[in-house]
């Protein structure tokens, strides 16, 4: 079954990022271009953006995928900070 890739099933795929229950990813933006989502943010590691590749192919897995998600570099600071 091929799988209409529309509005509906933005908002889905936008819903299931954002409740699923090892996620709450809020920061990943889906766009549709022709018969491919697009998926693009910052996730924190690069598990994690392989996590929401195969959580959203499931869901839709007759649409083409797109992961344009990028890795937040965060480290522990190296040096104290002063507040005024």
């Amino acid at each position: 079954m091929n799988q209409t890739l529309d509005e509906y099933t933005e908002a889905a795929i936008q819903r299931l990022l954002t409740e699923h229950p090892s996620l709450g990813e809020q920061g990943i933006t889906l766009t549709r271009r022709e018969h491919r989502l697009v998926l693009s943010g910052e996730v924190e590691s690069p598990q994690r953006c392989e996590q929401i590749r195969q959580l959203v192919h499931a869901a839709v897995p007759d649409v083409e995928l797109v992961c344009d998600l990028g890795v937040t570099r965060a480290a522990t600071p190296t040096e104290h900070e002063d507040l005024p």
